[in-house]
C-alpha cells in the first residue's frame, strides 16, 4: 500500500509536469494560477487502502493529460480524514479556508462526507465525491456544485434483491455496520427484495467499525435464513467473509453482499469468497477500450490490479477535466462550469456514464462473481440505473 508520505510526494511531482500540448498564449496568461485540488481522503484505518486507490486513479488520469486538467498545473492539499466523522468538519474547512482550494474531492466515509456537502453547500466550493454513497449527498442536500463519480448507496445494493428473489430465496437475514453506508444499503436491498415478495427474517447491526463478528454468524445459523445479505468494505469485508467460512456457513447458507464485499480485498479474503456473487458498477473482465487502458496503465505504475475504488477516483479526475476544458480552464463562471459537468458522458473504464439531474452518475450495475482473484462480470444486474435522488430539488 503507498503511504501517504510516499503519495504526498507522488502528487507534488505531478504537479510539476508539463503540458503534452501547446497553449495559446493568452490562454496561458490566464491560467497562470495553479489549479488548487483538496484531497480529503482516509490513508489510514479502516478504509486506508480505499483512499489510496482512489488517489492513485485520479493521478493515472492526470498524467494521461500531461500533468494538467483543463489545461490547468495542478497544486495538491490533502488530510488524511481517518474516516472519522468527528473530525470531519475542521478536515474541510482548513481545505476551504486556509488552503483556498479550487474543488475538494472526498471522501469515502459516508458520515465524513456529509460535514463535507455542507461545506461546499455553505462556502460554493465545488466538491467531487470519489465513493462516499450517502443517499442524502444527490438527494435532500444536492446543490449545484456537488458530483459524484461512483454512485448512491441506493444502487449497488438494489438489483441483489432482483438477483436473489430469482435465485430462489425468499427468507433472508441482512447485517452491516450501523452507519449510513450500511443502513442505507441494507434498506435499498430490502425495498427491492420485499417488493417481489420477499421477507427479511432478521436485520443485524453492529457498530462501525467493530468486527466482532461471531455473536451474529451464532444466530445466523440458529435462524436458518435462505440466504443472507450483507454490506461491508475493506479489512472488516475480508475477516466477515473469513469468519463466515470458518463457522461452515458458506457452503450451507449462501452469502450475497454489496460488491464493496470483495473488492479490493480478494487477495486477502482467499477461498473464503471464492464463488461469492456481488452487484457492483465495476468489475473485472469488462471487455472496452478504456477498461484495458486504464488497467494495463495503473498496473504498470502501482505493480496492483484497479479495482472499483481506483475507477471512482480516475473517473473522478476524467469528470473535472472535462467540466473545465468546456469552460477554458476558468473557474470564473461557475454556472458554466456546472452547466459543464451536468451534461458530461465520461468514457469510463466501468462502462459510458452519464450524470443524472441530481449530480448521480447513471450506470449499469453488473453481477459478478468470484473466480481466483477475480470479481469476474457474468452479466449486467441492471441496465443504467439511476438513483431516485429522494428530495433532490435540482432539475426537477
Amino acid at each position: 500500500m503507498t503511504s501517504r508520505r510516499k503519495f504526498v510526494q507522488q502528487v507534488a511531482a505531478l504537479g510539476t509536469l508539463s503540458a503534452a500540448s501547446a497553449i495559446a498564449p493568452s490562454l496561458a496568461r490566464a491560467q497562470a494560477a495553479k489549479l488548487r485540488v483538496g484531497l480529503m481522503l482516509p490513508y489510514t484505518g479502516t478504509y486506508a487502502a480505499l483512499g489510496t486507490a482512489i488517489t492513485q486513479g485520479f493521478n493515472i488520469a492526470v498524467e494521461e493529460n500531461g500533468g494538467k486538467l483543463g489545461g490547468r498545473d495542478i497544486e495538491y492539499f490533502t488530510v488524511d480524514d481517518e474516516s472519522e466523522p468527528a473530525k470531519a468538519t475542521d478536515n474541510a474547512n482548513r481545505l476551504v479556508q486556509r488552503d483556498k482550494v479550487d474543488v475538494l474531492v472526498g471522501t469515502v466515509h459516508s458520515g465524513v462526507v456529509m460535514a463535507m456537502v455542507k461545506i461546499a453547500r455553505d462556502s460554493g466550493t465545488l466538491l467531487i465525491i470519489p465513493n462516499a454513497g450517502a443517499n442524502a449527498a444527490t438527494g435532500s442536500q444536492c446543490a449545484p456544485n456537488i458530483f459524484r463519480t461512483s454512485f448512491s448507496n441506493w444502487q449497488p445494493a438494489h438489483p441483489m434483491g432482483k438477483v436473489m428473489y430469482d435465485k430462489g430465496h425468499r427468507k433472508v437475514v441482512t447485517l452491516t455496520w450501523k452507519y449510513g453506508a450500511g443502513e442505507e444499503s441494507v434498506e435499498s436491498f430490502k425495498e427491492a427484495f420485499t417488493k417481489l415478495g420477499g421477507s427479511i427474517v432478521k436485520e443485524m447491526y453492529l457498530p462501525f467499525p467493530n468486527v466482532e463478528f461471531q455473536a451474529f454468524i451464532t444466530e445466523i445459523a440458529s435462524l436458518k435464513p435462505d440466504a443472507v445479505f450483507v454490506f461491508f468494505a475493506g479489512g472488516g469485508a475480508i475477516k466477515f467473509t473469513k469468519d463466515y467460512a470458518a463457522a461452515g456457513l458458506k457452503d450451507k447458507i449462501p452469502l450475497y453482499g454489496s460488491g464493496f464485499l470483495t473488492d479490493g480485498t480478494l487477495e486477502a479474503q482467499g477461498a473464503s469468497a471464492q464463488g461469492l456473487l456481488t452487484t457492483l458498477h465495476y468489475g473485472d473482465g469488462i471487455e472496452n477500450p478504456k477498461n484495458k487502458q486504464f488497467r494495463y496503465a495503473y498496473g504498470k505504475k502501482y505493480g496492483i490490479q484497479a479495482d472499483v475504488y481506483a475507477v471512482q477516483g480516475y473517473d473522478a479526475a476524467l469528470l473535472l477535466g472535462s467540466g473545465l476544458t468546456a469552460v477554458k480552464g476558468s473557474f470564473g463562471d461557475k454556472k458554466s462550469l456546472y452547466g459543464a459537468l451536468e451534461k458530461v458522458k465520461i468514457d469510463s473504464p466501468r462502462g459510458a456514464w452519464t450524470m443524472s439531474r441530481a449530480h448521480n452518475p447513471i450506470q449499469d450495475i453488473y453481477l459478478r462473481r468470484v473466480e481466483g482473484n477475480a470479481n469476474q462480470v457474468i452479466g449486467v444486474a441492471w441496465k443504467a440505473l439511476e438513483d431516485p435522488a429522494r428530495g433532490c430539488k435540482l432539475g426537477a
